[in-house]
């Protein structure tokens, strides 16, 4: 009876035990996964370079060498970031973060009066000294040795926003650099995806070597480059060089970033 009962009691406590060590397995694997599960959304957090009141984590930088004290007219209102274009500077500029970036996806929705022309600015730095580059102007048989840019001239990839006849919006260019690296020349489904005096929703994925724009949901760029690895991003002014253009307006809106 004895025996029995001490067969008993040790049953239970094995019992207990394959529960206790199950208990903690599973317990490890909860956890593990939540982690997981945590550090993946860290990883795919969206964040807002706009918060939609101020120009916070912003700066101008102005490419009017003719007239350096002119700045462009950037000013928040309705939740956008505007720009007026002025005769009273030329030479352009950009709104810039603060920030680099290396790998990222970038969204953002653009509106442009129709005779303005602008871009996106991505993985974009100044030269830090007067530089001579080869400018491919978008095809070989407009390759040149360009005049020296001036130190502190922008240069880098920009996605372009392009409300003219030749509607290459979306394409990829390289101001203070090589010039047009992919242009819409041919392609009437990609030129036809720009909505005149509209909102655009652009969408820039750069990752390595890896460039792709999208315009509107139309794949525009998928392309390879090497030139630039990091940056920062930036809303270009293009200067007014006609009278119809003065006091024109570029907006945008919902700029965000997921670093990849």
């Amino acid at each position: 009876m004895k025996k029995n009962k001490k067969q008993k009691n040790m049953k239970q406590r094995i019992n207990l035990l394959v529960l206790l060590f199950f208990t903690t397995l599973i317990f490890i694997s909860c956890t593990t996964g939540l982690k997981t599960k945590k550090h993946e959304n860290q990883d795919n957090t969206w964040k807002e370079l706009f918060d939609g009141k101020t120009l916070n984590g912003w700066k101008i930088l102005n490419q009017d060498w003719d007239n350096p004290d002119s700045k462009p007219d950037f000013y928040v209102k309705d939740g956008m970031i505007i720009c007026n274009t002025s005769m009273d500077n030329k030479g352009g500029g950009y709104m810039v973060t603060d920030g680099t970036y290396a790998n990222f996806i970038l969204e953002l929705d653009v509106k442009i009066d129709s005779t303005l022309n602008s871009g996106i600015q991505c993985r974009s730095q100044v030269w830090d000294k007067d530089t001579t580059t080869t400018f491919v102007a978008g095809n070989a048989e407009g390759t040149v040795n360009h005049p020296k840019w001036r130190r502190g001239y922008v240069w880098g990839y920009q996605v372009e926003i392009d409300p003219s006849e030749r509607a290459w919006s979306g394409g990829l260019y390289e101001p203070g650099n090589r010039g047009w690296l992919v242009t819409l020349v041919g392609n009437e489904k990609k030129q036809n995806a720009f909505k005149q005096n509209a909102w655009n929703h652009f969408k820039v994925k750069m990752d390595g070597s890896k460039i792709q724009t999208w315009l509107n949901g139309v794949l525009i760029v998928d392309t390879v480059d090497e030139m630039s690895k990091s940056g920062f991003i930036g809303l270009q002014f293009h200067g007014a060089y006609k009278k119809e253009q003065s006091n024109k307006k570029s907006m945008w809106k919902n700029i965000r970033i997921k670093e990849l």
